[in-house]
């Protein structure tokens, strides 16, 4: 015979996925479903339980358990990569600029012209070629990290770089300390390769430093996460003495830093990276997706000497090397200031969309950084990011909510708003829907 809780539990299953509970709604507290139902308050505490592990209801802290939006896909869209194109798409960044494709064209033109052609369709070294690496260590001297070309491996993207430090460094098992809120790339990694994440709770300015302190005197941390330099989503850049103080901490439990700077050059005149302050621990990973174009996937890894046999063992593993032609164009831009010139112009326009944003969005509070390609937007109290994220997909705007981020057990009701995928126009338009959405669902 099914145990009565079971019952319980699949008739409250039925119910939410028949529609008769709809995303939101806010289920019995335990009490008094263990009144209602004639049952112990273990047995009401073991059905919502259930009910949370088939992704059915989230527990809220202080508020209560609420029927979750299951109609969305897995991650809330954050795993799809590809809108229909009637879509406006405020999910994902992939800034281009109008002349991109022309300086494509010439640059395509002048690789058939120069050098040794025939070069470029063999094998190269795992790590890339001196030269390559060469140009990639002069750009990031002159951003802000002097970087030697022996000590700087080529990979396939920033994302390809993040895989390549935990197969080098980590061990399945081994607890990563992160930020509560962090890159959602960073954890469908950790998963894949079955890394337990620690999270740091964050403030307003940057994580909190006494609680890595404390979590690292109570766990075995074999590295930390962090992006340090405009953080994806909350958009801070942490100052020197903060730096110096994840430094110290690195150094006082021995932690690996992978430190993340995909966005980093659009916070121009940022304090050096946290490679300048620990470089004997510190995996500095940058990529060319955000600042050039994301279908060039072509990236850099810059570690210590002693960390550099594992790290190209990993990238002989998973991708030998980086195609020798998309390396050699983003090498020849980083030569002639393309690249230099590429990220002045995305940062004025990234301002010119925060600007936009602002005027959109107001009165709505929100995260973000004057220069950065995201918005972090908490929702007010008595909203539901899943239904914001639902009637917003029925008006053709993507976004994300705040699960694909999170690293605890509650989820913040947040969406986070990609700025750079979409003309000014249809930005203006879908921000202005984004507002006119979350105020309607205020007054429900």
């Amino acid at each position: 015979m099914k145990a009565r809780y079971k019952a319980i539990v699949d008739e409250f299953a039925a119910a939410i996925r028949a529609g008769g509970l709809s995303a939101g709604t806010r289920l019995p507290t335990h009490r008094a479903l263990s009144a209602s139902r004639r049952i112990s308050l273990a047995t009401a505490t073991r059905v919502y339980a259930e009910l949370e592990v088939m992704g059915l209801v989230s527990g809220e802290t202080g508020r209560g358990t609420f029927v979750r939006e299951i109609s969305l896909p897995p991650g809330l869209g954050m795993d799809q990569q590809v809108v229909a194109t009637d879509v406006v798409d405020l999910n994902f960044n992939y800034p281009s600029l109008p002349n991109q494709a022309e300086l494509l064209r010439d640059a395509l033109r002048h690789l058939t012209t120069s050098g040794d052609l025939a070069s470029l369709l063999r094998y190269q070294p795992h790590a890339g070629r001196q030269n390559d690496r060469e140009a990639i260590a002069s750009w990031l001297t002159a951003s802000g990290l002097k970087a030697a070309a022996e000590n700087i491996l080529i990979v396939n993207g920033a994302q390809h770089g993040l895989t390549v430090a935990a197969m080098g460094m980590l061990r399945p098992g081994d607890v990563v300390a992160v930020d509560a809120l962090t890159y959602s790339g960073f954890k469908a990694l950790a998963s894949l390769y079955h890394l337990e994440l620690a999270p740091i709770p964050v403030t307003a300015t940057g994580p909190d430093l006494s609680a890595l302190r404390q979590l690292c005197q109570r766990r075995h941390i074999k590295a930390l996460y962090t992006m340090p330099t405009l953080h994806n989503p909350l958009g801070w850049v942490l100052d020197h003495a903060q730096r110096r103080e994840i430094s110290e901490i690195a150094r006082q439990h021995d932690l690996v830093i992978i430190e993340d700077a995909a966005y980093a050059y659009l916070a121009h005149g940022s304090p050096p990276p946290l490679a300048h302050f620990a470089p004997e621990r510190t995996l500095y990973v940058t990529g060319f997706s955000k600042n050039i174009a994301t279908g060039l996937r072509v990236g850099a890894v810059v570690c210590p000497p002693a960390f550099r046999p594992a790290l190209e063992r990993a990238i002989r593993a998973t991708a030998w090397n980086t195609p020798s032609l998309m390396t050699a164009l983003v090498s020849g831009w980083l030569e002639d200031g393309t690249i230099t010139r590429l990220e002045s112009l995305k940062r004025q326009d990234a301002r010119q969309r925060q600007t936009l944003a602002r005027e959109c969005l107001a009165p709505l509070d929100y995260v973000s950084h004057a220069s950065s390609y995201f918005i972090w937007l908490p929702l007010p109290e008595e909203i539901r990011a899943e239904q914001v994220v639902r009637q917003l997909m029925n008006e053709q705007i993507s976004v994300s909510s705040a699960e694909p981020f999170s690293t605890t057990q509650n989820v913040p009701h947040a969406i986070r708003l990609a700025l750079g995928s979409v003309s000014l126009d249809k930005l203006k338009d879908a921000l202005n829907k984004v507002r006119e959405v979350i105020e309607y669902q205020r007054y429900l």
